[in-house]
Formats: C-alpha cells, structure tokens, sequence
C-alpha cells in the first residue's frame, strides 16, 4: 500500500502570486530572470477620471474659427422634418420615440443646432416618409423595393 503512505506528499498545482504582488516590481523582475513572459502595459488614465479628456484639435473644434467649424444641419431641413412630424400627427416626444433617440436630438434637428448624423437622419426620413438629404429636400420618400 505505497499509494497510502502518509510521507509524501504529491503537489498537483502551485497557487500563483496573487494579484497585488504580481503586479509588484520585484514580482516582474524575478518572473524575468526564471525566463517567463512578462507583458506589461499601461492604461490610459487608469485611476482618474479623464473620460472627456480634450486635446489640441477639439478645443481648436470648440472655438469654432472659420476654418474649422461644426457643419450643422440647415433650418430648410428643420423645418421639412417639423412640417413632416406634423403632417403625421406627432410630437418631438413621439417622433423620438419611433426612432429611438431623445427627444432632445429632435429638438436640435428642428432648430439647426444639430451636427447632421446619416444614420438619424435616415431615421427621421423613413418615420415621417419625406427626403432630407440630397437635392430634393422636402420630397416624398420613394419606398421601393430593396435590391439584393
């Protein structure tokens, strides 16, 4: 009966360095002389809250110089989707809700303040069924069928 002799002892797994002391500076340095793998990487602002971090070229956006400004959506296509919206009996809210946005995107759509978005706009084409992109502006919407 080998299998029950209470001397030796079988090791099946070595439990590794937990995570604080893996990420020691002795603990990568001594894994580095045994010739394992050591990958290393830094993130980003990791600790601090500098999720709206604004560089040169956005702040440069912000200001809005000539040059560089925001493309807005026009008040001829704010007032085709309001006349759209209402023509269909809807409010912003309900509009909003048929395309799944706030009813604060809307809002800035009808007033111009909005940066143009092609998949929003595409939304608001399809629920109110008038064009606003392109030279037609205004035009009922062709709806059909949808090549392969």
């Amino acid at each position: 009966m080998a299998e029950s002799d209470w001397d030796t002892v079988t090791v099946l797994r070595k439990k590794g360095p937990s995570a604080a002391q893996a990420k020691s500076k002795q603990a990568i340095l001594a894994a580095q002389r045994r010739g394992e793998d050591v990958e290393t990487s830094k993130k980003w602002a990791a600790g601090q809250n500098k999720q709206h971090f604004i560089t040169k070229n956005t702040a440069k956006l912000d200001r809005e110089t000539e040059e560089l400004h925001h493309d807005r959506v026009s008040l001829e296509v704010g007032k085709v989707i309001q006349q759209g919206r209402q023509s269909k009996g809807m409010t912003q809210k309900d509009l909003a809700t048929k395309i799944n946005e706030k009813p604060q995107v809307i809002a800035d759509y009808e007033s111009g303040r909005a940066i143009p978005n092609n998949q929003v706009m595409g939304k608001i084409e399809r629920a109110i069924g008038l064009k606003l992109r392109g030279k037609d502006i205004g035009k009922p919407l062709e709806t059909g069928p949808k090549g392969k």
